[in-house]
């Protein structure tokens, strides 16, 4: 095994024994088992977006029906189609079963929780492809390449003393 090593500008040879070349070492993942179903036959994923935090469960949905919808603290279901009024944030929201050519087969109950529409939609989002790839791991690579498995840990920053914001300063006065 003959290797160069390049320090400081001068290149430096290592080589062995045996003067055969190595074999390159690469690092592999072994692959993702798929996870059990809970004793009910659900998968579970939890998204986290600013403050909001949606709980996302999923199963193979009976008779091909596939149905979404959101429970929130105040007791009230809705679809998801009802529950957004925005088509920007139902897409979010669904984006992992569009990708992923799933919608209609799982049925989807999600608990949301904090936050804004847009926080939420993006919350389901996370939840919903960690849930789909605990069901499937096979559908990874292409979740983790649409950016879908990535929470985006951005939030707002906190207001700092003697500042009237985060960032924004009380006027100042000369005389």
């Amino acid at each position: 095994m003959e290797s160069n090593l390049n320090v400081g500008g001068s290149t430096l040879s290592i080589g062995s024994a045996s003067g055969e070349p190595a074999a390159p070492v690469a690092a592999v993942k072994p692959p993702r088992v798929a996870k059990p179903a809970d004793k009910r036959g659900w998968w579970w994923g939890t998204g986290r977006r600013k403050t909001a935090v949606a709980r996302v469960r999923i199963r193979p949905a009976k008779e091909g029906a596939g149905t979404v919808v959101v429970h929130r603290q105040d007791k009230s279901v809705k679809t998801i189609a009802e529950y957004f009024c925005e088509e920007r944030d139902r897409n979010d929201a669904v984006a992992p079963l569009t990708l992923t050519k799933t919608d209609g087969r799982f049925e989807v109950i999600i608990r949301l929780h904090g936050g804004g529409l847009m926080g939420q939609s993006q919350a389901i989002m996370l939840g919903l492809a960690r849930a789909l790839r605990d069901y499937d791991p096979a559908l990874d690579s292409p979740l983790r390449e649409a950016g879908m498995l990535t929470r985006d840990s951005r939030a707002v920053e906190r207001k700092k003393y003697g500042q009237s914001g985060a960032r924004r300063r009380f006027q100042f006065s000369k005389r």
